[in-house]
This record gives C-alpha cells, sequence and structure tokens, in this order.
C-alpha cells in the first residue's frame, strides 16, 4: 500500500487494495468469532436462553421445541453461532471501516463519530435486553388467533429464527440517537429539523410499536413506545449539542481577521494612483 500523505489522501488504487485488505480482516475476524461463537452457544446452552420466552409466553416451563430432520438440531446451533459470531466480531468490523473512512474526516467530525459508536454499543445491547423480555408479550397475542381448527405447533428452525430476528430488530432500532449523532455530525441533520418532525415520529413510533410488540395499550405503551419516544427526545438534545459545537466551529473559521491585510485602505496606506501608474 502507499504511503499516505499528511492529509490522509492516498491514489484510487492503493485505497482499493487498502480496502480489499479490510474486507479480508473482515471476514477472518467473523470467521474466528463463529468458531468461538459454537463453543459458547454449546457450553452455555443459548437454546435453552432463547427457548425461555416462548415459555413464559405459553405457560408450560416444559416446552420443548419440535425438530423436522435430524439435521435441524445442528444447523440451528450453526445457525445462532454465526449471529454470536457476527456480534462478536462487529467491534473489529467496525475498527476496520472506521480506519478506512477516517483519514478523510475532519477532527471535529472524528471527535463526534468516537463517542457516537461506545454509544451505540450500549443502545444495542439495551434493546436486545428489553426485546427479551418483552417477547413473551408479543407471542401470547399471536397465540390468540389460534382457533379450533388452527394448531401452534413450535418448530425451532422457525421460532428460534423468530426470537433472534425480534432480538437483533430491537437492537438495530435502538441506534437511533447513534445514527442521529452522526447525521448531525456530517451536517445532514439537523435539532430544528427534529424537533419540527417530532409529531410525525410520535406517529410513526406508535405505529411501529403496535406491529411490533402488540398488546394491550398500558403493556405497549410502558413497554415500548415511552422507551422510543425517550430515544428521539435524547436524539434531539445530542443533535442540538453537536450543531452547536459545528456551527462554533464554523464561525471561527469564517470569522474576519481583527487587523486588516498590509496596503488595504483600512491599515491607511494610499493606494496607488492610476497617475502614478502612468509615471512608472
Amino acid at each position: 500500500m502507499g504511503a499516505r500523505n499528511p492529509r490522509g489522501e492516498m491514489p484510487f488504487l492503493d485505497h482499493l487494495e487498502e480496502l480489499r485488505w479490510r474486507i479480508l480482516w473482515s471476514i477472518l475476524a467473523v470467521v474466528i468469532a463463529t468458531l468461538i461463537g459454537f463453543g459458547l452457544v454449546v457450553h452455555f446452552d443459548v437454546l435453552e436462553l432463547l427457548v425461555e420466552p416462548v415459555r413464559r409466553a405459553t405457560g408450560d416451563p416444559n416446552l420443548t421445541l419440535m425438530t423436522l430432520s435430524p439435521a435441524d438440531p445442528f444447523f440451528i446451533t450453526l445457525k445462532l453461532s454465526i449471529v454470536v459470531g457476527l456480534i462478536l466480531a462487529f467491534p473489529i468490523v467496525l475498527y476496520e471501516v472506521w480506519a478506512f473512512l477516517a483519514p478523510a474526516l475532519e477532527k471535529d467530525e472524528k471527535r463526534a463519530i468516537i463517542p457516537a459508536l461506545y454509544l451505540g454499543l450500549v443502545l444495542f445491547l439495551c434493546g436486545v435486553v428489553m426485546a427479551y423480555f418483552a417477547m413473551p408479550l408479543t407471542l401470547k397475542f399471536f397465540a390468540t388467533f389460534s382457533k379450533a381448527s388452527l394448531h401452534i405447533g413450535y418448530e425451532a428452525g422457525k421460532t428460534l429464527g423468530f426470537v433472534t430476528k425480534m432480538l437483533l430488530g430491537f437492537g438495530i432500532l435502538f441506534e437511533l440517537p447513534v445514527v442521529i449523532m452522526i447525521l448531525t455530525a456530517l451536517g445532514l441533520v439537523t435539532p430544528t429539523f427534529l424537533r419540527e418532525k417530532r409529531r410525525h415520529a410520535i406517529v410513526v413510533i406508535t405505529a411501529l410499536a403496535s406491529i411490533i410488540t402488540p398488546g394491550d395499550a398500558v403493556t405497549l405503551t410502558v413497554m415500548l413506545i415511552i422507551p422510543l419516544l425517550g430515544l428521539y427526545e435524547m436524539s434531539i438534545f445530542l443533535s442540538a449539542r453537536i450543531y452547536k459545537r459545528r456551527q462554533e466551529r464554523l464561525a471561527e473559521v469564517l470569522e474576519p481577521s481583527d487587523s486588516p491585510p498590509e496596503g488595504s485602505v483600512e491599515r491607511g496606506e494610499p493606494a496607488m494612483s492610476s497617475e502614478a501608474d502612468d509615471d512608472t
């Protein structure tokens, strides 16, 4: 790879070469993390943790999931290992992405994005935990549509796939403040815009919460709507702080100098007349 100049600029082919190595290192990290995840899934019995919300929803502490093929237990364990591997490798992949993009960012943009990455990890874990405890409510709601002609059979692959998607979906949904922080740092979103769209956000959050975690109004409000609205307000607060700092830096850059340059009218130096030009 070619060496960068002081401003972090590289030729196009060197960019491609670096991108290729970043992708290879990321893939290697995911593969190694998946192998580690396989051991964690087996050792800590992650399957039992994922089945527990289903048992709470059905009220049957001895519920077991059905498999339709002798190979299903292995492939289900493998899929869970891949999910765990992706989560474990996420910091490394994030570092590779950051190392590739960081030279193109300004110092103030880096200062805004780096804390956002740490905050994103915390919010992701909070979303997963909330989804885990809200899962029985969702499953109970779907079970109310079971009729005499319909029998709910909890097949292992589809049931665990649904639970895993819900956990990851909540984790990603809780990344809203991080996304807003990054967009504000890049100048694509302003706190004024977020405040003006607050009513629209309330409607969208309420509809989204009703789809993701259907149930009675009180439980739905406490479990999801209030936290999501809190995340939106947090996004406005963080956006306002970043936007204020960004505007202050722009003002410092655009602020005119206190002392006029030499030869200007303000310094009292007479400008050369056209007659003097003729004499010259």
